[in-house]
């Protein structure tokens, strides 16, 4: 009986220490350390393993977090500290949130497997039926606070992001497109005295000037002034690949006078809720969390037009004669 009693207890505080996602402190990404985790890459997305997760609670027995920390270090490293510093940084990712801000006695969530292209790890499906036809697709899902960029269907990047604070400069729901793209940008918002730097900043609302943009990564929830903010290596890589719209005067940036419009750009689709908080991106069930995945509409074409720019191009589409 009394080992029983000791395992009911051992039972009762997992329970306790996992039965909602950790509230901790927010803190900041450093963006340039988790770029390497962002670049990996395999050549056939189905090569990639399926992922499961597991929990790691930040403990010691001496009530010690210094101590604890690295024990969670050596344990998620295979007995390995410095390895486990280096995968906490992956671990940071899919939580959103810091180890060093995690408090004593809270859970984190880790994968059984280290290492991996990050799309492996993606809330977002592999594979998008509806943008089979779509060269290229973006996706902004608030809810999640994470991006995904598609290729006809495939899955080529997600990531991390912040969204626009609800209660005052939330982000647009809607379908868009990339518009123009700058390398660096002074924010608008910016206060008497001081510059906001925007560094890769691609437009998906030109009337409101809200963009995609690198700037600092808080751990937690919406909270830019509308725009979408990303790390430096997303950011970039963004940059690069998405495709601005196209007008008589060629692909040219916000200025006024800039001729008609030809061709849209990349379509941009901002889905899902503001989360209340902080984002939330596991399921914490009793045995193992689980990855909450993302729905994606069945027809990107079914999210409501965002801007005029949309409603024009829709016109103009629906006005095509069909085959």
């Amino acid at each position: 009986m009394h080992l029983r009693f000791l395992l009911l207890l051992a039972s009762c505080s997992l329970l306790l220490a996992i039965g909602a996602a950790p509230a901790a402190a927010q803190g900041y990404f450093d963006q340039y350390a988790i770029e390497d985790i962002l670049s990996r890459r395999v050549d056939n997305l189905n090569a990639l393993p399926e992922v499961y997760y597991e929990y790691a609670v930040v403990d010691d027995p001496s009530g010690n977090s210094v101590i604890a920390r690295n024990r969670l270090y050596a344990r998620i490293g295979g007995g390995d500290a410095e390895v486990g510093r280096e995968r906490a940084k992956l671990i940071e990712l899919l939580n959103r949130q810091t180890v060093e801000n995690t408090a004593l006695g809270d859970t984190l969530v880790v994968p059984t497997q280290y290492g991996l292209d990050f799309r492996a790890y993606s809330p977002f499906p592999r594979y998008y039926p509806g943008a089979h036809s779509f060269q290229k697709l973006f996706i902004i899902h608030k809810t999640t606070q994470a991006y995904a960029a598609y290729e006809f269907g495939q899955l080529a990047r997600w990531g991390i992001v912040n969204t626009g604070n609800p209660d005052s400069t939330a982000t647009p729901t809607g379908r868009f497109n990339f518009n123009w793209k700058e390398k660096e940008r002074v924010s608008t918002m910016s206060p008497p005295g001081e510059e906001w730097r925007m560094r890769w900043v691609v437009n998906f609302h030109a009337a409101r000037g809200i963009h995609i943009h690198q700037y600092s990564m808080p751990t937690g929830g919406p909270t830019s002034h509308g725009c979408v903010r990303l790390v430096d290596a997303d950011a970039k890589w963004i940059y690069d690949w998405a495709e601005a719209w196209s007008t008589t005067r060629g692909h040219i940036g916000p200025a006024s006078g800039r001729g008609t419009l030809k061709d849209p750009g990349t379509m941009v689709l901002v889905v899902g809720d503001d989360p209340e908080g902080t984002p939330q991106p596991f399921d914490y069930e009793e045995r193992y969390p689980v990855l909450k995945r993302v729905d994606l509409p069945q027809d990107p074409y079914s999210v409501p037009p965002g801007t005029n720019q949309q409603k024009m191009w829709d016109r103009l589409r629906d006005q095509r004669p069909s085959r």
